[in-house]
């Protein structure tokens, strides 16, 4: 067996409340359902939005653009601030947590954390590092990993077993610095989607959700739950 895989989360916003309950945050935050694309949807949406977390499953078409993005970045270059906070993914299936330590991490000044909170210490340790040496760090981080596991029992639907092969994966949408990035630990980067605002994130946020959506149009596993203030 290999030797770091985690049992994977599922988007299901009960599940990742407690989640962040248990890693030391004050449920001043909580994520929701984010039911459809449409405006009407998008209404019942509690604002502000912080983050935006999307769940997609990773098909060959998926693939094929991950790779043609990364090819076109480096050559033609992107802005990306020194503040958005990246790690890397090195455990399989820990999408769902580092998805919500990217959220988090790029939210830090909006969260009020408990003094002994476990995500906290890791965040404020793992600051100065690079995003390959988080992703180390985070491997050997026993307290995230216990509380990923007993999080990934909570779900509604059975949790796979480890060794299941789970194709699909959560990616962070976040603004900083008034720019909308996308998160991503399989990708090399933070990708930067351009400008957005505290009052149109969800709105720019979705429209990057879409276009995951439009590249398989005969998918149907999508599920996107967004940070909003409680």
């Amino acid at each position: 067996m290999e030797p770091h895989r985690w049992l994977p989360l599922e988007a299901n916003p009960d599940v990742i409340n407690q989640f962040l309950k248990q890693l030391g945050i004050h449920p001043d935050w909580q994520f929701v359902d984010v039911y459809g694309m449409d405006p009407e949807l998008l209404s019942m949406v509690p604002r502000p939005v912080c983050a935006v977390l999307l769940l997609f499953p990773v098909t060959e078409k998926y693939e094929t653009f991950r790779t043609e993005e990364e090819e076109r970045i480096k050559a033609q270059g992107q802005n990306v601030r020194s503040s958005v906070y990246f790690m890397k993914q090195t455990i399989n299936n820990a999408c769902g947590t580092i998805g919500l330590i990217h959220a988090i991490a790029n939210n830090r000044n909006k969260m009020n954390f408990e003094s002994d909170s476990t995500l906290k210490k890791f965040l404020e340790d793992s600051l100065p590092m690079s995003p390959e040496e988080r992703a180390k760090y985070l491997e050997t981080y026993e307290a995230i990993r216990v509380t990923h596991e007993s999080s990934a029992h909570e779900g509604q639907t059975e949790a796979p077993s480890i060794d299941e092969k789970v194709d699909l994966h959560f990616i962070a949408l976040v603004n900083v610095g008034s720019h909308l990035y996308e998160l991503d630990g399989r990708k090399p980067f933070p990708i930067n989607h351009g400008q957005t605002s505290d009052d149109t994130f969800l709105e720019d946020a979705v429209e990057v959700c879409k276009k995951f959506m439009e590249r398989d149009p005969e998918e149907l596993r999508f599920n996107a739950i967004a940070l909003s203030a409680a």
